[in-house]
């Protein structure tokens, strides 16, 4: 399972399937992506089976993921002092062609658009592993992270 990765932002980028210039071949380094998701988002997901995401997601028309080894920086940049958080592991093969990794500062982040690019919410079947983030020292842990 491989996705495309797309150079540009925010449902408006040009997806080059050619593998052209700025756009290559990713498959996640574990076969899963990640969400830092809100209490209340996890709830949400379990009680109806999707998630539409947070303000910015539904704003940029996408759900906005991780590579594992992405995710300490995306919990220090967007969620420091935060308490309440969930790590949700998702499985990248059942995103299928709505997965699709685009540049943003410096690297590629995978985005969840839903198979024809319009924005689809994401399943709760997706999920294959919810875990608690702790704060200890400052630091988000839980075993998911371990792995990193």
């Amino acid at each position: 399972m491989f996705v495309y990765l797309a150079v540009g932002g925010g449902g408006g980028c040009e997806m080059d399937k050619s593998g052209g210039d700025g756009i290559e071949k990713r498959v996640p380094k574990d076969g899963f992506v990640y969400r830092v998701s809100t209490s209340a988002e996890w709830e949400a997901l379990q009680k109806t089976g999707f998630m539409l995401g947070g303000d910015l997601d539904r704003r940029t028309g996408c759900v906005h993921l991780s590579d594992l080894d992405q995710v300490k920086v995306v919990l220090n940049n967007f969620f420091r002092g935060r308490e309440g958080l969930y790590l949700l592991q998702i499985d990248a093969a059942k995103l299928g062609q709505g997965l699709i990794y685009e540049a943003a500062e410096g690297t590629y982040f995978p985005h969840f658009y839903g198979p024809d690019r319009s924005f689809q919410p994401l399943s709760l079947d997706c999920v294959n592993k919810a875990e608690k983030l702790e704060v200890q020292n400052e630091e988000f842990i839980c075993s998911l992270l371990d792995q990193a």
